[in-house]
């Protein structure tokens, strides 16, 4: 929200260039109001101390602590070899638990001198293990207490009772950002405020001005409050207009209205159906038929548990527009995804799929596959059956997206998995009709309301939660593999059961396992311990290796992975789908919308590698025909740990919902949401997206009237600025990941 001169000042001039040099390398801060909203991680109170039992390893920490004892060795070494040698030892304590600080060779006199029984100060550096004692190598230091005046003063800086900690790096600590801030803070007078005089005053939050007073230099913890109520209003409010302007502007957009026509082909598809409908699936596709009869664009969200029937949903729509004289466009992630619903929707609609062609149906349509990897003369055609209309249903990757893509008349663009693309990808598809034409976006990781409204903000949503009739239990459990070894035999025994029974089994490893783990070319060397390690492989083909020759010797084994050519997939999807290949050995790359009914169990190795989302989605390729499904999570964790923790989580729901949940507070929101799309969502800063659920309501709500009133905010410069400021680091983001 750098609104004013004072606030874009860059750093440098402030500063002096190695700090400035420092801060934008390593922390992405450029100008004073960068600066002025990196906000302090947390507080340390004088007088109270960190948990020291609760460090986290192998992450660059800041504590405050206490020096209990220092001892100085001499030692011989190579370089000392009359035991001239000097190592400091310095345990510090917090009452929660100790900590070893650990100083070599000429860098011992100054600690040696400082760090005497009874001193305060902070210390930052990265946690190690050595001797099974938790230590600190090195740490950087800052005195909080000592008789000289230099450490009285320090303590002055610090003003009031609470230490703001700052995010900090390896090379710059949280006090020497702590520094540069109390160094820019007077600027912060000078920032122009984005919410609306009437908002702020009516939710009673302080100005912007005094809100990042009082988050950098609290005085008691009300203060803070003050100040994150405030700014997390800020991030709600500017996110949600940006997203209401948006909303605003496609509703001006003309479309076509598309109405199927009465016993045209949706009709004739629908006849055709060996089930009915869920009621879900009904009410969706009402909600989706009543937007495409519109004269302005539809822009509909699709939620639905893996396996609730989204295609389905999404075909009838396509058939719905086909029918009223238009075309429709699926943009999948990949090329199997693209190929596996290009193949399950030739398959549903049969003789309806097959137009122009001997026994076609007379309402028949062609539909189109058009991929990257295409030879010529099948993409010439796909271009010509889309130009000419022959097509009216064509599903491709980013293919569809480039500029010689030409529609003869595009009605309807579906998205799947809408996370792996860009609002920018979304709008180049959308650029391809006469008119805008209507979207449906589609995503099988269940999304929490908060997260959708920030996410997918600019767009309506529907809910799929109701699995269609037919559809089995998926059991889950944990094998612990580290633990109890012979749970793992036992898992490779029940996936030759369900073999023995008629049924396949996927193994899902996290790596491919060529190349990328040839210890020549990457010029690591496998440890002893490695070697000696009886942990089962992690790679495709170092597993499927093992098991073909092993616990599943005698089974068709087969495997699947990105860096095959797109054919070779293909092949072996046909394989495994025709029930010539018992097991199928595979990265994540069959994560989303592979159909194989007869597919019953799930092997997932080193399941704790992976995010709960991911796992939810995997589990979700099993249990899709009438035999219940099975999913193995095995893992070496230990059962104390976090991970394990979430495969625990993973096994006990089949929730999505519930699961994502689980997800986001588990991790940092930027990753979710930065995932999620590009754009400002990883901009989030002091706005939690599960815990803010009703700010992020009311921002909506305020944000919608306020651009229904007034779309290009001409009351509102500071928030127009705000805005900007948004939109480019959006933009930026978009271009990084591009």
């Amino acid at each position: 929200m750098d609104l004013v001169p004072a606030l874009e000042e860059p750093l440098k001039k402030v500063l002096g260039p190695p700090t400035a040099k420092v801060m934008a390398e390593h922390l992405g801060l450029h100008t004073v109001g960068d600066l002025l909203h990196h906000y302090p991680r947390r507080y340390e109170e004088r007088g109270q101390l960190t948990h020291l039992a609760d460090l986290p390893m192998d992450e660059h920490v800041t504590v405050v602590a206490m020096v209990a004892d220092a001892r100085l060795h001499s030692f011989a070494s190579a370089k000392a070899p009359r035991g001239k040698g000097q190592r400091l030892e310095v345990t510090i304590t917090d009452g929660s638990g100790r900590l070893q600080l650990v100083f070599f060779g000429a860098g011992v006199h100054k600690p040696h001198k400082e760090l005497l029984p009874g001193t305060r100060a902070m210390f930052a550096g990265k946690v190690s293990v050595f001797n099974r004692r938790l230590q600190l190598a090195h740490p950087a230091y800052e005195l909080l207490r000592g008789a000289d005046d230099e450490a009285v003063e320090t303590v002055e800086t610090w003003a009031g009772a609470l230490i703001p900690i700052y995010p900090a790096t390896a090379k710059l600590e949280s006090w020497k950002i702590g520094k540069a801030v109390q160094t820019v803070l007077p600027s912060a007078q000078e920032a122009i405020d984005p919410l609306p005089d009437t908002l702020r005053e009516g939710r009673g939050l302080v100005t912007l001005p005094e809100a990042l007073l009082k988050i950098h230099r609290p005085h008691t913890k009300a203060d803070i409050e003050d100040a994150r109520s405030r700014l997390k209003w800020d991030e709600a409010f500017v996110l949600q207009v940006a997203l209401a302007r948006r909303r605003h502007a496609d509703a001006q957009l003309p479309a076509v209205a598309r109405k199927p026509k009465p016993d045209g082909l949706l009709t004739s598809f629908d006849d055709r159906l060996p089930f009915t409908l869920t009621e879900g699936q009904q009410k969706v596709s009402k909600e989706i038929f009543d937007d495409l009869a519109t004269e302005h664009p539809m822009h509909r969200l699709l939620q639905g548990e893996v396996g609730s029937g989204k295609t389905m949903v999404a075909l009838r729509a396509m058939l719905a527009v086909v029918d009223a004289g238009g075309q429709a466009a699926m943009l999948a992630p990949t090329e199997v995804l693209a190929q596996q619903h290009h193949r399950s929707i030739v398959e549903m609609m049969g003789e309806l799929a097959e137009g122009g062609m001997l026994g076609g149906a007379e309402q028949a349509t062609k539909v189109a596959l058009l991929t990257g990897s295409m030879g010529a003369a099948a993409r010439r055609q796909a271009l010509l059956d889309l130009v000419t209309g022959e097509a009216g249903i064509v599903i491709g990757t980013h293919a569809l997206i480039e500029d010689k893509v030409q529609f003869h008349d595009l009605g309807l663009v579906v998205v799947d998995e809408q996370h792996r693309f860009g609002v920018e990808q979304r709008d180049a598809l959308r650029g391809k009709g006469k008119q805008p034409p209507h979207l449906l976006v589609m995503t099988a990781t269940p999304i929490p309301r908060t997260v959708a409204m920030t996410v997918f903000g600019d767009l309506e949503t529907s809910v799929l939660d109701q699995l269609p009739a037919g559809r089995s239990p998926i059991a889950s459990h944990v094998v612990p593999a580290a633990d109890k070894p012979h749970f793992l035999a036992r898992a490779w025994e029940r996936v030759r059961e369900e073999v023995g029974n008629g049924h396949q089994a996927y193994v899902v490893c996290p790596r491919i396992g060529d190349e990328e783990d040839d210890p020549k070319k990457s010029g690591k060397k496998k440890s002893p311990e490695d070697e000696a390690e009886k942990r089962p492989p992690l790679a495709v083909l170092e597993v499927a290796d093992q098991l073909a020759k092993g616990p599943l010797q005698g089974l068709r084994v087969e495997v699947l992975h990105g860096r095959m050519h797109p054919d070779d997939k293909d092949a072996v999807m046909r394989r495994f789908a025709a029930g010539d290949t018992d097991v199928l050995v595979a990265t994540t790359v069959i994560e989303v919308g592979v159909n194989v009914p007869n597919a019953t169990a799930m092997v997932i190795m080193d399941a704790d590698r992976f995010g709960v989302s991911q796992l939810h989605q995997l589990r979700g390729r099993v249990g899709r025909g009438s035999a219940p499904g099975l999913c193995l999570l095995v893992t070496e964790m230990p059962e104390a740990s976090a991970a394990r923790q979430r495969l625990t989580a993973v096994a006990s729901t089949l929730d999505g919902f519930e699961l994502s949940r689980i997800d986001l507070e588990q991790r940092r929101e930027g990753d979710v949401l930065g995932q999620a799309q590009s754009g400002a969502r990883t901009s989030l800063r002091v706005l939690a997206v599960i815990e803010d659920e009703e700010i992020i309501a009311e921002a909506r709500d305020e944000a919608a009237a306020l651009v229904a009133a007034d779309p290009e905010l001409t009351q509102l410069p500071g928030l127009r600025t705000a805005l900007d400021a948004l939109l480019d680091e959006e933009r930026e983001q978009y271009l990084e990941k591009g």
